[in-house]
């Protein structure tokens, strides 16, 4: 367990180490000077060159790539990832003050998925080749073939422009959330939804269900009891994948819908040249993403206890 342990975290703190290089580096490299662009944009008019090297000198922009990146890799080490070089403020802050928001269209997402795809993947596989079968299917093609921004601007247009159900944009109400939760969790249902299908009719012609339903045992029970418990396993693999794939499409959804939150951070940050929120918004949701994969492992012992923890079974 102990040594179980320690290789996660070993593995993760190798990730997360490369992730940050890559970032930096991609950063390093983009052309164009972020000070020269951000100098201009506060000001409204093209800085002298002595402002520009000032800027530059107060950041550390003057420095070689490595001192740069060794630099920032120690501040970040102890929590501190940096100033914002547009807001002036520290990107820890913005970071906690915008994730709460980036956090609730996740999980909120993750839900409408779940309540979607477990009943319809299950409905599906019990009624095989049937019409059910075949329309939770169709659904299922059409909902992966969405982008989630078409989606999102068609319902922005028929909920919020023609009916008036729901707000255009914004946050801070149950209102405000469902449009993006829907959009968002759409894509990712349609996922799962077929593998629900798959993983149920895969369980349902196992040797113990045929021995469950000769002793007498309720259908009902049979399917929801016996067989949906171990098809959920390989189902909770995909869906700790896609929480981190869900973070990342949060970015587009957010644009969309104007959300305040990590993905309109960033975008923000890309478009000002301000490089300290791009890294801090990429870091963490990268962290999000390896931390989530390692619970996944964790989910497996949860469901079936017959798996080890190191991806063998007990003997």
């Amino acid at each position: 367990m102990r040594r179980s342990l320690l290789s996660r975290l070993g593995s993760l703190t190798v990730v997360m180490a490369g992730v940050s290089l890559l970032t930096y580096g991609f950063v390093f490299l983009t052309p164009g000077d972020p000070a020269y662009t951000i100098l201009r944009e506060q000001r409204q008019s093209p800085p002298s060159e002595r402002q520009v090297e000032a800027f530059r000198a107060e950041h550390g922009l003057d420095e070689p790539f490595f001192v740069q990146y060794l630099s920032w890799l120690t501040d970040a080490v102890r929590g501190d990832l940096g100033t914002s070089y547009y807001r002036s403020e520290p990107v820890t802050s913005l970071l906690i003050e915008h994730i709460p928001n980036t956090l609730e269209l996740a999980l909120a997402a993750m839900a409408v998925s779940l309540l979607l795809a477990v009943p319809t993947g299950v409905v599906s596989a019990v009624h095989r080749d049937t019409w059910l079968d075949r329309t939770s299917q169709f659904v299922a093609l059409l909902g992966v073939s969405m982008p989630n921004f078409w989606l999102g601007y068609l319902l922005i247009l028929i909920c919020s422009l023609w009916l008036g159900l729901t707000p255009v944009s914004g946050s801070g109400t149950l209102g405000h959330l469902v449009l993006p939760a829907i959009t968002l969790g759409t894509g990712m249902a349609a996922i799962v939804t077929r593998l629900v299908r798959t993983s149920m009719l895969e369980v349902l012609e196992a040797e113990y269900i045929d021995t469950a339903r000769s002793k007498g045992v309720r259908e009902r029970l049979v399917v929801y009891k016996h067989a949906l418990r171990n098809a959920l396993i390989p189902v909770v693999t995909i869906v700790g994948l896609q929480f981190g794939f869900v973070l990342n499409g949060a970015v587009i959804v957010e644009v969309v819908f104007q959300r305040p939150g990590l993905g309109t951070l960033l975008v923000d940050a890309i478009f000002a040249r301000d490089y300290p929120i791009v890294q801090g918004v990429v870091l963490v949701t990268a962290f999000a993403f390896v931390l989530t994969n390692q619970l996944v492992d964790l989910a497996y012992v949860a469901l079936d206890p017959r798996i080890d923890r190191r991806g063998g079974e007990q003997p």
